[in-house]
């Protein structure tokens, strides 16, 4: 079983080797190094590609060195080798963002002090933080969990945005306060551990023991709306979806990097209708509403930087 090095990686991997040996399979972590883990020093838009997390574990699985890899879903591209398959959604955790300030008493983004510096490496992030404050400094933070707290807690920052779900896995449990969903829609897949196979294998097979179906028709709506918008990881975009009785509920957002201009659709999407489709459908509609244009922008913008 294939997984990076970062200790969040290893647990979300013991998550997974725990499920299964509970199913009476064996597994062998196999650690990989990859091109995100080894450039830490750039922020993420500087990196050649999506999929920097990945790509090291893609080879090793095609080369039949491994035969499952454990990953964060919205670590994943949306274009994959054809044969490599998501064989298991685990349940989701949390999908959302939290903040986390320096000064304990600031329990919201409006009471951060003038031009306070926040640390993130996510475009997303970045953008939806300055529509809400504009005079926020925004800062790139790289890095493990444990050296983002770190660098928080020694002053490099006044405040940091993280994942609520990686806090939760490591059993951190810091002051912080999570962000609004509405306003701060998290990243499509946000939350959610996958686990990937090659297409007909035995461990293919293992695996799909793991899937939560639930958890499948979100996360694949929100890639399909992510995948239908393009752009990679430059482009600030937002996608979340949630199952409820037959249904999701999908929220989703493509905005300037300056967070100044945004496109935004909700849609209730059916589970007993081609979701899929409609979700394809919804992407195009937020190209057409003047997505399209601000794709461009970032691309553009975080070229140059």
């Amino acid at each position: 079983m294939g997984t990076r090095g970062s200790p969040l990686a290893l647990r979300q991997t013991q998550i997974v080797q725990e499920r299964l040996k509970g199913l009476g399979i064996q597994t062998q972590l196999c650690r990989v190094k990859t091109s995100g883990d080894v450039f830490l020093d750039k922020p993420l838009h500087q990196l050649t590609g999506f999929g920097v997390f990945v790509a090291e574990i893609d080879e090793r699985m095609l080369s039949g060195k491994i035969d499952l890899a454990v990953h964060s879903m919205k670590d994943l591209p949306t274009k994959r080798p054809e044969e490599l398959i998501v064989s298991a959604v685990l349940k989701r955790d949390s999908p959302y963002d939290v903040l986390l300030c320096r000064e304990k008493s600031v329990k919201s983004i409006e009471e951060l002090d003038q031009g306070a510096r926040v640390g993130t490496s996510s475009m997303r992030r970045m953008a939806q933080l300055l529509r809400a404050r504009p005079d926020l400094n925004i800062l790139s933070l790289r890095g493990n969990l444990q050296t983002r707290l770190s660098k928080l807690e020694r002053g490099d920052y006044d405040a940091i945005v993280l994942a609520e779900a990686g806090l939760e896995r490591m059993g951190y449990h810091p002051d912080y306060v999570r962000l609004d969903g509405e306003r701060f829609v998290p990243s499509a897949n946000q939350g959610t551990i996958i686990v990937v196979a090659k297409a007909g294998s035995e461990a293919e097979a293992c695996s799909r023991a793991l899937d939560d179906a639930h958890a499948r028709s979100e996360t694949m709506i929100e890639r399909k709306i992510m995948e239908t918008v393009g752009g990679g990881c430059v482009v600030p975009m937002a996608v979340h979806a949630l199952v409820q009785k037959g249904e999701a509920r999908v929220l989703a957002e493509v905005l300037s990097p300056d967070g100044k201009r945004f496109v935004r659709l909700e849609e209730r999407i059916s589970l007993v209708q081609n979701h899929l489709a409609v979700a394809e459908d919804m992407g195009e509609r937020l190209m057409r509403m003047g997505g399209r244009e601000l794709v461009d922008e970032a691309v553009k913008f975080f070229g140059n930087r």
